[in-house]
């Protein structure tokens, strides 16, 4: 949507996942879609080359609904997938989502380790909590976004319009 907006044309060349629930949602709303399932069993060449990667690993282990082993549950080592395809692909930039749980996951020491990774593979990353509330959605629901790109300054993570008193109506 925001690219359509500013008349910019994107193409979507892969996606991956797992969950039969999020394949449903993801194939209602692109029903053309070839959705590839779990990128632990996809070789990174076998992708096509990428301008923009966004991506969401399992919150699960960085939540404080969950029980918070990081690193430890193999389902947090999924960054590591999403970094083995942006060393492989080098797009321009990404976006990466997660919970707020992450900034504060072992007092700070999880996200220290992504921030470098990423820098470590040339980006200038930068990251932001942001409420899905202040732009109009009708629930609180607070994400860390990670943004990076491969030239240039670090990305700036400012300035939003942000929405008050959003009103639902019939």
């Amino acid at each position: 949507q925001a690219l359509h907006k500013r008349n910019i044309k994107s193409k979507t060349v892969f996606v991956s996942e797992i969950k039969p629930a999020a394949v449903s949602v993801y194939k209602t709303n692109f029903p053309d879609a070839e959705i590839t399932g779990d990128i632990t069993k996809v070789d990174e060449k076998d992708i096509p080359d990428i301008d923009f990667l966004l991506a969401g690993f399992p919150c699960q282990s960085f939540s404080s609904a969950g029980k918070r082993l990081g690193f430890q549950d193999t389902r947090g080592t999924l960054f590591f997938d999403v970094a083995r395809v942006i060393k492989s692909k080098k797009p321009k930039g990404f976006i990466l989502e997660n919970v707020e749980g992450l900034v504060t996951h072992d007092h700070g020491k999880t996200l220290k380790t992504i921030m470098n990774v990423l820098n470590d593979l040339g980006y200038n990353t930068t990251y932001r909590i942001l409420n899905s509330a202040d732009f109009g959605l009708a629930q609180a629901r607070k994400r860390i976004y990670i943004v990076g790109t491969l030239e240039g300054n670090k990305p700036i993570l400012e300035n939003f319009d942000i929405k008050d008193n959003v009103i639902l109506s019939d």
